[in-house]
């Protein structure tokens, strides 16, 4: 399977600690996931995107790239391929318009259930499939899941983007999956594996969908507290109030002072534009504000 990392902050942050030096970092865990890597990050609003089909740790450019990267918004990934080809092509994060996503999982059996996947995408949005993996259908799923809530090109709601991971998950799962007996569950060779990632620079979502997910909002002591001009409350304690200064979603727990929180299967987490941190479940309307 793959590794994710995403973060969205208040102000610009470099990610060569959590790319390459921290314990359990991205680039190290490619030495487990080695067919390739992607980092986004937003410029003034646009997505900039670097993909290669290589191990990353091995990679000059992943090293580079890592070191100049400062953003607001990051997503990256580091990949083991379940599905598809090693290629460029098949490397994620995947990117339409100002949406980014990326996807830790896998679909059994994909190739022979590919054709009835596209089947429930627009079909303008099919046309932009490059590569051959599920994680690019599913994210053309969610896209056209999406665009019911209106146009791509237009902020939305978080609780939109909730709506549309939940009805993706609840469509991949009703073409794709096995039916299973009542009182039973599938396991992990048979179902869809569903974590995954998405955000349009402004806000972040993210799920657990079968494979591991934890997310930081604040710290025991922020190592830039005498020097950052955002610092706050929040930053180092739980928010009373919903509004954080930054979200971080990964994998595997990262070293360093962020305090991790485990997302159980099927949980949501995101924020959006003004940094209101929301938690979900899927299947459910109510969201939840971050715990205090």
């Amino acid at each position: 399977m793959c590794r994710l990392f995403g973060f969205r902050s208040v102000i610009q942050s470099q990610v060569h600690r959590s790319l390459l030096a921290a314990d359990n970092a991205l680039g190290t865990q490619s030495n487990d996931h080695p067919d390739g890597w992607g980092v986004a990050y937003y410029v003034d609003g646009a997505p900039h995107l670097t993909r290669s089909p290589a191990t990353a740790l091995g990679d000059q450019l992943f090293h580079r790239l890592s070191g100049v990267v400062a953003s607001e918004t990051v997503v990256a990934h580091v990949r083991k391929a379940t599905q598809g080809t090693n290629s460029v092509l098949n490397c994620h994060p995947f990117q339409y318009g100002r949406w980014v996503f990326a996807h830790n999982g896998d679909i059994p059996g994909f190739a022979k259930k590919r054709e009835l996947l596209l089947a429930e995408l627009a079909p303008r949005l099919r046309r932009y499939i490059l590569g051959d993996t599920d994680s690019e259908c599913i994210f053309y799923l969610l896209l056209t899941q999406l665009e019911r809530f209106g146009p791509l090109g237009r902020p939305h709601e978080l609780a939109d983007v909730f709506a549309a991971i939940d009805a993706t998950a609840q469509i991949v799962r009703r073409v794709c999956d096995p039916p299973c007996p009542e009182g039973q569950t599938l396991g992990d060779k048979e179902r869809s594996l569903l974590t995954m990632m998405i955000t349009d620079g402004q806000l972040m979502a993210a799920v657990h969908g079968g494979k591991e997910l934890l997310w930081s909002s604040h710290k025991h002591r922020c190592p830039d507290r005498d020097v950052c001009p955002s610092l706050s409350p929040e930053c180092e304690a739980p928010s009373a109030t919903g509004f954080v200064n930054h979200l971080l979603v990964s994998s595997e727990e990262l070293s360093g002072e962020n305090v991790w929180f485990k997302l159980a299967e099927g949980e949501v987490v995101g924020i959006d534009h003004r940094m209101h941190m929301r938690l979900g479940e899927l299947g459910k309307r109510q969201l939840q504000m971050a715990p205090s």
